[in-house]
Formats: C-alpha cells, sequence, structure tokens
C-alpha cells in the first residue's frame, strides 16, 4: 500500500518513469519466478498457511481507566480458507492476542465527549455523467466534510474513538451539501438621460442603474451601472471658466497648545487684577450678591460633572483646481472673500461608566417547581456622558437567572380556583308566561340549574384543613384573580330535584264477612266487616313515604262476627228418597272452611260454625213438570241497608217441559220461578282511621347510640328524633266519631323515628387584602380615591345553623397620594463665547480684535417639578431629549452689524388673515454704518400671519352597536343568584365626531365644542317566547280491552321572535298543535256482558194438547259495569265488546210429556293446546226427567266438534308494546322520567284479551316493564356581565373603537332560549389628532464661500398632524402640539439636522448616492427556498463629468447585508410583438420589474428575424422562421438551392353565393391578390390555389386530389360498362323468385 500511495503522490513526470522500469520488471518477476522454483526444489518449506486474527474483544479489568486487558482470537488457516493446526505456520510471526486497554465505566460519561468540528467548504462530486447540463436548474451536488475527535474535557487533548463510542457512536463525518447554481449580478434598467453637464457648450449626460441582486456561487460580475455620452447646449457667450475653489474636510477637533492656554489665561487674571483694583467692592450687600452667585456656579459646576465640555478648534485646506483635478495657485481662483480655514468645536467625549455594583438579591425568595427561577439584577452609572459621540452609553442595568439558596428556601405561595358550595337547585318553569304553577315555584321538580362562585385564593396556607373540625375556622382569604392559572370551574351546572312520586292504590276489595277484630282474641258479640285495598306503586317524596298516600282500610260494625265460616262448593245430584227413581229427594252441599279472607283452611277450625244442611229437591217422574235449576244469585242491589235502601239479590229458574195430562205434578205459576233474598244487609255506616301528616323532627334525648355523625339511607345526619301524627277515626260523609268505631288493632302508629340532618353554620372566607389605592400619575385621574376589600361566603347556613351577619364588603377612603414627581432640565447661561486661538487666526481679519465666530458650551441641570433639585439620572429617564449643552456664537467685530435680539410676536386679535409683528434694533456704531441700515440685508421688522381660529365638526365612520345603558356596577357580594339581566329595551348608538381647522387639519373636538359624540337612541327588540295554551283534557283511553294510547294537545298562541324560546315540535299537518300522547291500560273485565236465564220455550205450532214441539226461546242480554262486588249498574252497549256478546234468542224444543228431558249444555271442554283440527271438545248434558216408555229413550248427551283454530280454539302470546316517550312528574318540567311500555295478552286472531288467559297458560313474561329516562331540560342561554371597555385600538385618529365583550356562561339546552350571535360590542373612540415628528428633504449640499469640497447638508425636523390613515398626508402644526411627544423620528431618538456632504468639482469623477436597499430575495429553485437566507444589496454608480478624467474615476460600489423576510423570485424573457423584422426582448422578474440579468441567455428569444441573403424578390417577405416567403395570393416558386427565386400570381376562382345574381359566371380571372377585391362583401368568396410550397416542390394535397379523381373516374367507366352492358334473359322458373329492383331518382342531390 505505501508504495501503491507513493506512485500514487509522485510528480508528474512518473509516466515516463515507468515506461522505463516496465521492462526491468519484467525481468525480476521472471528471475524471481525461478529463484522460487529452485528454493521449492530445494527445501519444501509450507508458504500456503497463514495467521489470522479475530476482533479484539470487550476491554476487561478490576480498574476504570487505563490498565485494562483485551484479548482476540489468533489461529492458523490456508490460503484457501479452511483453518489447520498452529504448527502449519510460522511461529515467529504469530501476532499477539493480548493487550492493554483502556476500561470505560459510566462515570467517564462526565469527561470525554465527541468535539465537532465545523464544516468545510461544499466541495463538489465528480459527476458520473461527463457531459455538462446545459443549464443548472437546481445547483451541483456536493460533499463537506467535518472532523470529530474524542476529547478529554477537563484537560482538552484527545482520547482514543472507543471511549466516546462506548456512550454515544460517532457522529457523521461528512454530508451531502449543495453548490447552487451560479447566480450573475442583476441590474435594474437605466434611469432617463440626466441633464447636461454643462449650460452651453459640449458636456456630458448620463444615466444610471442600481444592482438588484449581487453575484452569488461564482456568478459574473456586475456590469457598468453609468452610461454616459455627449450632449450639446447652445455655444458658450464666454470662456468658461477653467479654476474652482476647493475646501477640504475640517480635521479632527484639538485641544489649544497648554502654553498658549497658559498665557491666555495669565493674560486674563492680569487683567482682572487690574479691574478689582480699579473697582474695589465695598458694599457688603453686593459682597454677599457675588457670595451667593459663586455658590451657584461651584453647584452647577458639581452638576456639570456628567459634561466634560472641552471646546477646541478644527482647520480645513483651501485649494485651488482645474478641470483635470490638478492643484493651481489660490491667485487663480478669483474670489474677493476666501472661505474660512477654522472654526471652534467641541471636544468628542465617549461614554464612561462606573463598575457594576453588587447583584441584588434574588427575586425569587422562595422555591417553587413549575418555575424555579428568578432574576438578579446589577447596575452602573454615568459618570460621564457621551458629547459629541456616535456611540450610544452601554447597558446600564444587567439581568442573569437565579434560583433560591437550596433547601432552606421556604416554598413559594401558589394559588388555584376555589369554588362556593352549589345553591339550592333552581328549577326554571318551561314557557312561564303561561304556567300557572308559577305562583308555587316550591312545588316544581325535576330538572334545574345551580349555581357557585368562583374565587381565586392561596392554595398551600394549610387554613382550610381545620375546617372540618373547626366550623367557624375562616377559609382562605380570596386573592386577585390574575393570580390564579388555569381553566376557571364552573360557575353553573345541572341538577335535579327528584319528583315525589303520588300515591296510586287499587280499587277497593269486595266486602268481607262480619269477622272479629283479632281472630285470635274473639272477644264479645261486636265484630267488623273490612274491605281493602292496597298501594300499587311506591310513592316517594312528601312528608315521608306512605304518609300522603289515602286510607287503605274501612270497617263496618256488625254483629255475631266469626272468624271461620263453610262455603258452599256445589250442591250434588238429586237423590230421590227412599230408593225411589223419582219424586222428593235431598241434594248434599260440598263444602270447605275458609277464613274472613276468603282463603280455604283446615276443616277443624270450622267446627264452631254451623254445617249447611241438605237442601230438598225434586226428580221429576215421566208426566212431571220439568224444571231447570236455580240459576246463580245476581250481585247485591245495594252495597248496604238503611232506612230507603235495602239490598237484595234474585235468582230464577225455567219449565224446561210441561206436565202431562194426567198424573203428572203440574208447573208452579210464573212467581214460584223467582226466589228472593236480602243482602248487604249492614247499615251504610263506613268508618275508617284517618292519619294527619307527620309532625316535625324532634331530637330525643333518650336516645343516645345516634350521638354521631352517621348516615341513613344515604343521608348524612347529626342524630335521631322523633316524628308523631294525628291518627282520628273517621265516619264517611260525616266526620270524626270516637275511636271505638274502629278497628283498634288496625290502628296506624303515632310515632316513628326521624333523622335530624347536621347543623350547617355559615362560614366565610377572610377578607382579600385592601385593593390598591388608584395611581394619582395619571392625567384626568380625578374623583374620590377608594380601595375595598371583599369575602366570599363559602358555605350558607342550613338546619337552624348561624346566620351570614358579618358585613361581605368594606370600603375605606385612600390616603392623599404622595406628589407625583415629574423631573424636568434646567439650563443655565450660556458661558463666554470661545474662539479659534489667535495663533491658529493668525492672518485672518479680526483676529488681533479677539472677534469672529467661536463656540459656547452652558450646564444643564436636574430638577423637580416643584424646582428640587434632582438626581441627573431622573431627568434621563423621565425628563426628555437633554438640551443642546453648546452652540455657535459670534463675537462681533468693529466692521460686523449689530442688533438687539427679536422681540416677541404682538398679539393677535383673533381675526383670520390678520398678522402680528416682532422687531429688533440696531445697536452701538452699526447705527452709523450705511450697510447695517440697508433692510433687505438687515431686516428690523418681521411679520406673521396670524392662526385662524375657524373650525368645522362633521361625523366619521360608522355608527357604533346599539348600547344599553349601562347600570350601576354593584359589587356581586356572596352568593350569586341565577337570573336574566336586562338585554333589551332603549339603548343609544354613537357616531365619533372630527373636528377640523380651516386648513383641513384634525384638532381637539373640544375646539369645535363637541364631547366627541353624536348620539341616538335605538331599540333593541326584547326576544319573546313561544307561547302555547294550557293542555286539553286527557282523551279516552283508545282500546277498551288492552294497551292503547290517550292523547291530550296544546295549541300554538304566538311564534318565537327576536331569539326567544323556541315552540317545541308542533303537529306536521296544522303547525299549530301540540301533542303528548301517552300509553293507558284498560281492563278487558271492566264491562261485561250479563245475560238473565232464558226464558220458557215458545212453541210456534202449538199443540194444544201436548203443549210441546219447537219453537224460540229469548233472554235479556245488558252491559253493565264489572266491580269487586260483581257487576253493579247497567252501562251503555257500546262499551262492552260486540264480538262478544251473547246471544239474545235461539231455536228451541219443547220435550212432550214423558218423553225424556235433558238439561241445558254444560260447558265445551278445552281444547287441547297448541290447536290441531285432529283434536276434539266436547260439552255434555244430563238427563233430568226419563221417558215413560223405553222406546222413546234419552239421547246421547254428549256433543263433540274438532278444534278449529280461531274458531273454538285459540293460542294467546304475551305482546310488549312500544316505550311510551318520557313521562315526567305532573310537578317537573324536565329531567328524570320514567318510560313504561305494556304486556298485553293477545288471542291469535289478533284481538287483545284479558291477561288472565295468558297467566293460566303460565306464559314466560320477563320484560322490564319501566324504565328511567331523561328529559333534556330547557335551558335558557346564560350570558356573563358585560366586560369593561377595552382600551382603545388606536392611540389617535379617526379609526380607533373600543370593544367590550361577553361570554357564554352556560350554553342553552333543549327548547331553551337560544344565545345571542352579538357577544362583542363595539363603539368609535374620540377622534384626537394624530402627532408625530417628521424630517423635511434634505437640503443641496452647500460649500459656504466655495464652488466644491465638503460642504453641509441640513433638514429641519416639524410637528405635524394627520388623522391616522395611511392616505392622509400628515400636515404641518405649531411646534407645541408635540411638546407632549417624545423626539423620535421614524423610531429612531438620535435626530440628524445636519450632516456633511461632498460636492464634486467641475469635471470631478465621482460616486453618486447610495441607492435604496433591494427588496430581500432568497436562493430559490422553482419557489422553493434553499435555506442559504435572504440578501439585500445597494449601490453607487461613477458620474463623469469630463471625459479626459476618466482615468481618475473611483470604482462602483457594492453593498449587500443578510436579511429575513425575504421572497422567491422568478426570471423569465419577455418579448414585444414582431415590428418588421426586429422586436424588443427584455429579462423581467416576477413581480413586474425588468431586469438585466437573471434570465438564462440560452433560451433568450430572437430579437431579428431578417432573412440572410435578404427577400428581395417582389411580394416576398421574411417570414418567422427567418426564410423568405411570398404574400397571399402568390405562389413561391424555389431554386435547386431551396432559395425564393420569384413569387407567382395565382388564379383566382370565384364561387358564387345564393345572392349572387352572376351566379352563372363561368369563367375564372386572375386578381391582384393586394388589390382590394371588387367585389362587395358577400357577393362571393374567392379561393387561391398554391400547388407549390415554398421549396418549390409540390404539396401534399396535390396528390391527394390527384388520387381521388383518379378513382373517380374509374368509378365512372365501371359504372358507364355496367349500363351498356346488355342484361342476361332470367330462367323461367326463377320468375316467381326474383322481382326487379327499381331506383328512382327523384332529384335529390343527397342520392
Amino acid at each position: 500500500m505505501g508504495l501503491l500511495r507513493a506512485g500514487r503522490l509522485a510528480s508528474p513526470s512518473r509516466g515516463v518513469l515507468q515506461l522505463l522500469w516496465l521492462p526491468l520488471l519484467l525481468l525480476l518477476l521472471l528471475s524471481s519466478g525461478a529463484c522460487r522454483a529452485a528454493a521449492q526444489g530445494d527445501t519444501e518449506v509450507p508458504t500456503l498457511y497463514l495467521w489470522k486474527t479475530g476482533p479484539w474483544g470487550r476491554c476487561m479489568g478490576d480498574d476504570c481507566g487505563p490498565g485494562g486487558i483485551q484479548t482476540r482470537a489468533v489461529w492458523c488457516a490456508h490460503v484457501e480458507g479452511w483453518t489447520t493446526l498452529h504448527t502449519n505456520c510460522k511461529q515467529a510471526g504469530r501476532p499477539s492476542n493480548q493487550q492493554n486497554c483502556f476500561k470505560v465505566c459510566d462515570w467517564h460519561k462526565e469527561l470525554y465527549d465527541w468535539r465537532l468540528g465545523p464544516w468545510n467548504q461544499c466541495q463538489p462530486v465528480n459527476s458520473k455523467s461527463l457531459e455538462k447540463a446545459r443549464e443548472c436548474v437546481k445547483g451541483e451536488e456536493g460533499i463537506q466534510v467535518r472532523e470529530i475527535t474524542c476529547i478529554q474535557k477537563d484537560k482538552d487533548i484527545p482520547a482514543e474513538d472507543i471511549i466516546c463510542e462506548y456512550f454515544e457512536p460517532k457522529p457523521l463525518l461528512e454530508q451531502a451539501c449543495l453548490i447552487p447554481c451560479q447566480q450573475d449580478c442583476i441590474v435594474s434598467e437605466f434611469s432617463a438621460w440626466s441633464e447636461c453637464s454643462k449650460t452651453c457648450g459640449s458636456g456630458l449626460q448620463h444615466r444610471t442603474r442600481h444592482v438588484v441582486a449581487p453575484p452569488q456561487f461564482g456568478g459574473s460580475g456586475c456590469p457598468n451601472l453609468t452610461e454616459f455620452q455627449v450632449c450639446q447646449s447652445n455655444p458658450c457667450e464666454a470662456e468658461a471658466s477653467m479654476y474652482s475653489l476647493q475646501v477640504g474636510p475640517w480635521s479632527a477637533c484639538s485641544v489649544p497648545h497648554s502654553r498658549q492656554a497658559r498665557q491666555v489665561r495669565r493674560r486674563g487674571k492680569n487683567k482682572e487684577r487690574e479691574r478689582d483694583r480699579g473697582k474695589a467692592v465695598k458694599d457688603p450687600e453686593a459682597r454677599e450678591l457675588i457670595k451667593k452667585k459663586r455658590n451657584r456656579n461651584r453647584q452647577n459646576r458639581q452638576e456639570n460633572r456628567y459634561w466634560d465640555i472641552q471646546i477646541g478648534y478644527q482647520t480645513r485646506d483651501v485649494t485651488c483646481t482645474n478641470k483635470t483635478g490638478k492643484a493651481a495657485d489660490l491667485s487663480f481662483c478669483q474670489q474677493e472673500k476666501l472661505p474660512m480655514t477654522f472654526q471652534s468645536c467641541v471636544i468628542n467625549k465617549e461614554c464612561q461608566v462606573s463598575e457594576w455594583s453588587e447583584w441584588s438579591p434574588c427575586s425569587k425568595t422562595c422555591h417553587d417547581a413549575t418555575s424555579p427561577t428568578g432574576t438578579r439584577v446589577r447596575t452602573r452609572t454615568i459618570r460621564q456622558f457621551p458629547i459629541g459621540s456616535e456611540n450610544e452609553c452601554p447597558e446600564l442595568e444587567e439581568k442573569e437567572p437565579c434560583s433560591s439558596q437550596g433547601d432552606r428556601a421556604v416554598l413559594c405561595a401558589t394559588y388555584g380556583w376555589r369554588t362556593t358550595e352549589w345553591t339550592e337547585c333552581h328549577v326554571d318553569p318551561l314557557l312561564s308566561q303561561q304556567d300557572k304553577r308559577r305562583a308555587n315555584q316550591t312545588a316544581l321538580c325535576g330538572g334545574g340549574v345551580q349555581t357557585r362562585e368562583v374565587y381565586c385564593t392561596q392554595t398551600n396556607d394549610n387554613q382550610l384543613s381545620h375546617l372540618s373540625t373547626q366550623k367557624d375556622k375562616e377559609a382562605s382569604k380570596p386573592v386577585d384573580s390574575k393570580l390564579c392559572s388555569g381553566p376557571v370551574p364552573n360557575t353553573t351546572q345541572l341538577c335535579h330535584i327528584p319528583c315525589p312520586v303520588e300515591c296510586e292504590v287499587s280499587p277497593w276489595s269486595a266486602w268481607g264477612p262480619c269477622t272479629y277484630e283479632n281472630c285470635n282474641d274473639q272477644q264479645g258479640r261486636k265484630g267488623f266487616k273490612l274491605r281493602k285495598r292496597h298501594i300499587t306503586n311506591e310513592p316517594t317524596g312528601g312528608s315521608g313515604a306512605t304518609g300522603n298516600c289515602p286510607h287503605l282500610l274501612e270497617a263496618i260494625p256488625c254483629e255475631e262476627p266469626s272468624c271461620y265460616d263453610w262455603k258452599a262448593v256445589r250442591l250434588g245430584d238429586c237423590e230421590p228418597d227412599n230408593g225411589k227413581d223419582c219424586g222428593p229427594g235431598t241434594q248434599v252441599q260440598e263444602v270447605v272452611c275458609i277464613n274472613s279472607d276468603g282463603e280455604e283452611v283446615n276443616r277443624q277450625l270450622c267446627r264452631d260454625a254451623i254445617f249447611p244442611i241438605p237442601v230438598a229437591c225434586d226428580a221429576p217422574c215421566p208426566k212431571d213438570c220439568v224444571l231447570s235449576a236455580w240459576s246463580s244469585w245476581s250481585s247485591c242491589s245495594h252495597t248496604c241497608s238503611g232506612k230507603t235502601t235495602e239490598g237484595k239479590q234474585i235468582r230464577a229458574r225455567s219449565i224446561l217441559a210441561y206436565a202431562g195430562e194426567e198424573g203428572g205434578i203440574r208447573c208452579p205459576n210464573s212467581s214460584a220461578l223467582q226466589e228472593v233474598r236480602s243482602c248487604n244487609e249492614h247499615p251504610c255506616t263506613v268508618y275508617h282511621w284517618q292519619t294527619g301528616p307527620w309532625g316535625q323532627c324532634i331530637e330525643d334525648t333518650s336516645v343516645s347510640s345516634f350521638n354521631t355523625t352517621t348516615t341513613w339511607n344515604g343521608e348524612s345526619s347529626c342524630s335521631v328524633g322523633m316524628q308523631t301524627r294525628k291518627v282520628i277515626c273517621v265516619r264517611v260523609n260525616v266526620g270524626q266519631v270516637g275511636p271505638k268505631k274502629c278497628p283498634e288493632s288496625l290502628r296506624p302508629e303515632t310515632v316513628r323515628p326521624c333523622l335530624l340532618p347536621c347543623r350547617k353554620d355559615c362560614i366565610v372566607t377572610s377578607y382579600s387584602d385592601w385593593t390598591p389605592c388608584p395611581s394619582s400619575c395619571k392625567e384626568g385621574d380625578s374623583g374620590p380615591r377608594k380601595q375595598s376589600r371583599h369575602r366570599v361566603i363559602i358555605q350558607l347556613p342550613a338546619n337552624g345553623g348561624r346566620d351570614c351577619s358579618d358585613q361581605l364588603y368594606e370600603e375605606k377612603a385612600c390616603e392623599v397620594p404622595p406628589m407625583c414627581h415629574s423631573y424636568r432640565w434646567k439650563t443655565h447661561k450660556w458661558r463666554r463665547c470661545q474662539l479659534v486661538p489667535w495663533s491658529i487666526q493668525q492672518d485672518v481679519p479680526g483676529a488681533q480684535e479677539g472677534c469672529g465666530p467661536g463656540r459656547q458650551a452652558r450646564a444643564i441641570t436636574c430638577r423637580k417639578q416643584d424646582g428640587g433639585q434632582a438626581s441627573i439620572q431622573e431627568c434621563f429617564q423621565y425628563a426628555g431629549p437633554v438640551p443642546a449643552l453648546t452652540q455657535a456664537c459670534q463675537i462681533p467685530c468693529q466692521d460686523d452689524c449689530q442688533f438687539t435680539s427679536w422681540s416677541k410676536f404682538s398679539s393677535c386679535n383673533g381675526d383670520c388673515g390678520a398678522v402680528r409683528t416682532r422687531k429688533r434694533a440696531i445697536v452701538g456704531k452699526s447705527k452709523k454704518k450705511e450697510k447695517c441700515k440697508n433692510s433687505h440685508l438687515y431686516p428690523l421688522i418681521e411679520t406673521q400671519y396670524c392662526p385662524c381660529d375657524k373650525y368645522n365638526a362633521q361625523p366619521v365612520g360608522n355608527w357604533s352597536d346599539c348600547i344599553l345603558p349601562e347600570g350601576k356596577a354593584e359589587m356581586l357580594l356572596g352568593m350569586k343568584v341565577q337570573g336574566d339581566s336586562k338585554e333589551c329595551g332603549q339603548g343609544y348608538r354613537y357616531q365619533a365626531m372630527a373636528c377640523y381647522d380651516q386648513n383641513g387639519r384634525l384638532v381637539e373636538t373640544s375646539r369645535c365644542n363637541s364631547h366627541g359624540y353624536i348620539e341616538e337612541a335605538c331599540i333593541i327588540p326584547c326576544p319573546s317566547d313561544c307561547k302555547l295554551s294550557e293542555w286539553s283534557n286527557w282523551s279516552r283511553c283508545s282500546k277498551s280491552c288492552g294497551s292503547g294510547v290517550k292523547v291530550r294537545s296544546k295549541w300554538l298562541r304566538e311564534k318565537p321572535y327576536n331569539g326567544g324560546r323556541p315552540c317545541p315540535k308542533l303537529d306536521h299537518v296544522n303547525q299549530a298543535q301540540v301533542y303528548e300522547v301517552v300509553p293507558c291500560h284498560s281492563d278487558c273485565n271492566q264491562y261485561i256482558w250479563v245475560t238473565e236465564p232464558w226464558s220458557v220455550c215458545k212453541v210456534t205450532f202449538v199443540n194444544m194438547r201436548d203443549n210441546c214441539g219447537e219453537g224460540v226461546q229469548t233472554r235479556k242480554v245488558r252491559c253493565m259495569q264489572n266491580t269487586a262486588d260483581g257487576p253493579s249498574e247497567h252501562v251503555e252497549d257500546y262499551l262492552c265488546d260486540p264480538e262478544d256478546m251473547p246471544l239474545g234468542s235461539r231455536e228451541c224444543k219443547l220435550p212432550c210429556p214423558e218423553d225424556c228431558v235433558i238439561s241445558e249444555w254444560g260447558p265445551w271442554t278445552q281444547c287441547a293446546l297448541p290447536c290441531n283440527p285432529s283434536g276434539s271438545r266436547q260439552r255434555s248434558a244430563e238427563p233430568i226427567r226419563q221417558p215413560a216408555d223405553e222406546g222413546r229413550a234419552c239421547p246421547n248427551a254428549v256433543e263433540e266438534e274438532p278444534c278449529n283454530l280461531n274458531k273454538n280454539c285459540y293460542h294467546y302470546d304475551y305482546n310488549v308494546t312500544d316505550w311510551s316517550t318520557c313521562q315526567l312528574s305532573e310537578k317537573a318540567v324536565c329531567g328524570n322520567g320514567i318510560k313504561t311500555r305494556m304486556l298485553d295478552c293477545v288471542r291469535s286472531d289478533g284481538k287483545s284479551v284479558d291477561l288472565k288467559y295468558c297467566e293460566e297458560l303460565g306464559l314466560e313474561k320477563n320484560w322490564q316493564m319501566n324504565m328511567s329516562c331523561m328529559v333534556e331540560c330547557p335551558l335558557n342561554c346564560q350570558l356573563s356581565e358585560w366586560s369593561s371597555w377595552s382600551e382603545c385600538s388606536q392611540t389617535c385618529g379617526l379609526t380607533g373603537k373600543m370593544i367590550r365583550r361577553r361570554t357564554v356562561t352556560q350554553p342553552f339546552q333543549g327548547d331553551g332560549r337560544p344565545c345571542p350571535s352579538l357577544m362583542e360590542q363595539s363603539k368609535p373612540c374620540p377622534v384626537k389628532p394624530c402627532y408625530r415628528w417628521q424630517y423635511g428633504q434634505w437640503s443641496p449640499c452647500q460649500v459656504q464661500e466655495a464652488q466644491c469640497g465638503e460642504g453641509t447638508r441640513t433638514r429641519n425636523i416639524s410637528c405635524v398632524v394627520s388623522d391616522g390613515s395611511p392616505d392622509d398626508f400628515s400636515k404641518v402644526v405649531d411646534e407645541e402640539f408635540c411638546t407632549d411627544i417624545e423626539l423620535i423620528v421614524d423610531g429612531n431618538k438620535q435626530i440628524v439636522l445636519e450632516e456633511t456632504c461632498t460636492q464634486p468639482c467641475p469635471g470631478d469623477c465621482y460616486l453618486n448616492e447610495w441607492s435604496s436597499w433591494s427588496l430581500c430575495q432568497l436562493t430559490c429553485v422553482n419557489g422553493e427556498d434553499l435555506g442559504f437566507g435572504g440578501i439585500q444589496v445597494r449601490s453607487r454608480a461613477v458620474i463623469i463629468q469630463e471625459l479626459e478624467n476618466q482615468h481618475l474615476c473611483p470604482e462602483q460600489m457594492l453593498e449587500t447585508m443578510s436579511c429575513d423576510d425575504g421572497q422567491c423570485y422568478e426570471y423569465k424573457w419577455m418579448a414585444s410583438a414582431w415590428k418588421g423584422s426586429s422586436r424588443t426582448v427584455w429579462c423581467q422578474r416576477s413581480d413586474g420589474v425588468n431586469v438585466t440579468g437573471g434570465c438564462l441567455v440560452v433560451s433568450q428569444p430572437d430579437a431579428d428575424r431578417s432573412c440572410n441573403p435578404p427577400c428581395n424578390q417582389p411580394h416576398s417577405y421574411c417570414s418567422e422562421m427567418k426564410a423568405c416567403r411570398c404574400e397571399e395570393g402568390y405562389t413561391e416558386v424555389m431554386s435547386s438551392n431551396s432559395t425564393l427565386e420569384q413569387c407567382t400570381l395565382i388564379p383566382v376562382v370565384v364561387i358564387p353565393t345564393v345572392e349572387d345574381k352572376r351566379g352563372d359566371v363561368k369563367t375564372s380571372r386572375a386578381v391582384h391578390p393586394t388589390q382590394p377585391s371588387t367585389n362587395p362583401a358577400g357577393r362571393g368568396r374567392t379561393w387561391f390555389l398554391q400547388p407549390f410550397g415554398p421549396d418549390g416542390r409540390l404539396k401534399t394535397w396535390v396528390y391527394g386530389v390527384a388520387a381521388g379523381a383518379f378513382v373517380l373516374l374509374v368509378f365512372i367507366v365501371s359504372m358507364i360498362y355496367l349500363a351498356c352492358k346488355k342484361p342476361k334473359k332470367p330462367q323461367r322458373r326463377q320468375n316467381n323468385r326474383l322481382k326487379p329492383l327499381t331506383l328512382a331518382y327523384d332529384g335529390d342531390a343527397d342520392m
């Protein structure tokens, strides 16, 4: 490798050496091969084995650092790669398998780190393709490298890379980079030509351009920025001067020589001594005055230690130069008075500051985890203020972060939001305008809103931790809300007042038998008949569960009570006596023992009861009359018996067959067919216990087990008390009676235990700190100054706790504030005028006199507004710009004119157009000098127009929003009550007024006697809610059996408007009704059909002898209301189900005497389910009378029929209805409710039937029938109060606005009133004029008393007013308006009103002024920034005045600076339309600026298209392709070398149009193509046929036409041949099949 590297680094002549070495190397190789072969033959040493090594292992060792050891594997391998024994390799060349190393430990991470060197310049990578791109698109890819070393940080010495790699991989050594495309210099267009440099004779005029973008990345430099040309003016009358007087720049300000200064001082002292000697002061008062003056001067000198003002002098050269720039003798420059070569000046002094003070204590004196650092400050003061220096003083204050001292620091106060308790839930009734319950809001329940107050408090003061044990301990005091950060907790929330569930009871049961009050204690002979009902739901609310339920038990006193009795179940068959077949007999009753509730009990319990005796009966013999069995007793006609009422029951029987004529027992008369018995014989005096409401819970001292806080039913309680209630016996419809009338054992309880809730005292926070007193330094801040403090109720009293009697708000007057210090500069008298030393003046006139121009200084001090002394630092901070410390002065010479100072201007009388004057007078010897009396040179009076006081006001801007008058802002004390604030009514809107003077300048509105606004009343319409009627009554249930619906409705009375509460969903049909539909259930047995027994069968054809045969019988069928005691009263038939109505008449057969008589048919047996036609049901009848002879045997008394589905057999199934809507309590508006659904039993034919049919089948029913639900509460939108008006958006001008905002504290929900859209209001600010300081234009460069050289230019500063809009040009006003404004122009405090400039001499070549900075431009590709940053440029062009001085010209200048807000610009070629063979081509930037450079030269469009050779042939022209072409109407004839030979005229074919009357023209004529056609417009179209192309060859279309014509010719010939050819005769046998084809031509052109 070393040889190769050396070879690679050899000199350029190594190629020649290689050629010489080549044969020698060949010889060497051959000889070495021979030698090796010989050696192999001599000694057989194996050279095919090599040592191989593995990588070094990890550094191992006991200690960290350089004492470690690392190992590696070493093995012997054959050259082909397989491993072999170590002995095959040379042991001498065996590599080491271990070495010392540096063991890295974790703590080395602090000691070692990678050091990253800077990236070096981007170097191009050799391009793979040798061809260079025609144009650069993005740039050239490159690579840049950097050095990376591992260093030991503390010693800054390099270390092994492996140490740093242990902790962090080695960073990248190289990276790709981009060398952007070369960017050439881009310059603007040239300006217009300047005026001629000379007014007569031959001169120069120039035009310049400036640099738009500098050359970058190796681009070409900028072209000349100046062009000039010779210009000729009128010939000069006199010869122009060849020489000019030139002044040089002023030298640096110098201090007079100390020796000269000493002499001057000595001379001055001598004069003073002489003066004092002549005028000795002997007056003690005068001596005191002098002493005071000296003290004051000494004080001023002390104040002036900040300004070390030294007045020195500076000089300049005055020379005479000719046009070529060479110096000449001053005598050549003919001028009476030469410029001054010296002047007084102020020695520049740099700012001097003191040493830094000690660091202040850290602003953070406590420990805070979130922001652990504070700041500390150190300051320094100015010892020497700068004089004449452009460098400002350095920073006088330095801050740095600091942290509180370690663990000893106390924790910082942290602040957080706290909330008061929620207020009670407040239910706002929906549509309150119509709700009659509004008056009784306490009864409302359901969803509501509760509020609380939020305040900020210190969270880590540990006060609130004691609240649970010390109830009267005050909570943390509220602090300023600005101290709390984070989201503010909600101040409103939805809540729910549980609605009381009203008690619902079942219907009364039937009256029970007369029973003892207590069957276990059967005393006396007095008992009660009872009827009961039970609670069907779980009532809640009210005064405790069942307290509001009606009585559940009614009693009637009765005699002879019994607790158990026998009850007959059925009668047995009639058994004739003595075992006969017919005749009188008995029926035995089947009985069971029942208790007073009708429940079957053990028969032993009825041992004391009278057992029913057998009933006498008759079994009819064959000839006897046959009667039916007695019907069941009807329901009792009255529930009780009184004087006028008596309960009766009826039963009846009918004749089934008449008796025979002989021997049979006759049928009884009709009265014997009916029986009546008394029932409900008890008197109509019903008694029941009536309970009063439970009383207040009173503490029960006897109960001691509940003396601590306890929870019972989830409620917190502190003790157990007792409640009592009144219980009385009441007789129905009469009133209270004695308690013995009611059953004592069933008396309700009168006492029960209850919970006493804990007593809650009022808890308030401690007072907040006093609010700060308002600062008195603000202008217009008058009025009473007060400070306040407040506290917040965080727990309201309850259950007899201590009331909130403490005051929540305190106010006190502020103490008289100390005077606000305002500061001002005090200027002292100007010192004497200091002249340039006489040694410098020498030959100048007046030097010996001690007169001429000089400079004088003065002292300035800092004063408080009241005149007291203040530190100079205060004035620097608060008193505005420093007054001038020095000024130019003049000590008049003998020849100078001297005047008094100007007087003040005279006063104005206020009239417009009036003038005011000021005067001065000539002083001393000047009165005698004629030149001083020249009023043109030295005016003694000056006049000035008086300001006019004419003002006019006019409105500006738009009207504000309608703003309601602001009520008195009240402090929200304690708990906030929710309520709508006034949001509508009469308000005012405002428009700003502007006041202008007669010159159109904006002035204060007070000058127009206006308060700044026009006010106009306006109305904010109040929102009107939707208004509905009251609910109608509920309709009947839609079904008489099973589940249906009932409906009620409201009607729309008034629609909402102006953002009122919207209507609920209206009926989609008429949009005027709101329905509420709820499910209902009708008992299927509520109304039932009741039938009387069948009448006697009326035989149709009466056999008078036998009175038997077929006939008809009838019965009464009535619809009756069913009750617990049975059917009670007759009702309309439509209430019963018509499908179930029993028959009222039927055919019948009256048996003849001695025939068999059968009883009525018994009930059908049940069909087996599921219904199946193969199954059947039966009914049977019993023979009552046997026939007389066996021949008339009784028929089979069993009927059978198949079970057919939906005819006589039915399936039953449960059906669940849909969920109802959410049903609320009657008193609730919204909130929690219940959704219900109904369970129906449905027959297989779809009919709803009584639930018992499904229950008997034992069908499964596991549906949930009730479900809780929520009706969204109609919450009105709640808004915060309006904030206070903001500061004006503009400090001055016409467009300023003040804004106030409000926020939504509770969004609307459901049908609540929506939030208004207006959440922000604005009103205009009072118009204020915008005053500011503004520079005037720079004056031309002026060189005093010379033609060229170093001069000065000046500008003034003036106070201007504008209305703040960008299109308003500022107007100058008096400077007094800007007195309150800091002297800043365009953001710069450094005011520059004068600066040096250079006036070029005639013939000089010089640089013009700097151009303005160009736009900030980025380096981009396709509009994408490459990240090189923005750049701006400015330039100076060379101006030449004389051609022969070109060699003296300076270089044009270019200056760049980086910038931030850059943009991407593109450059593209633009071209004008062709004018002949030329056009203008230029480059344009994407923002429309025309430039030179920037566009790619390779893509530049042609600007010239002239042909070579030129087109000299007649009617030819040069085309865009730079080829000669013929004009329209001529065809080109080309030569063999493809050049145009001539243009030949093309014959013209005129095709006539429809309107052309000369449509028969068949000739063609040639028309000159350039001459206008004589054919009128619209008469015909002219086609020019040009068969030859520009190259002289036939055009393609000519070949196409020729081919088409040939095809057409062949076709015509073929058709003629076919037409003329004789057709063959058709064969006869085909006649009947083929028909001739005829083509008829009707002249259609399309055929």
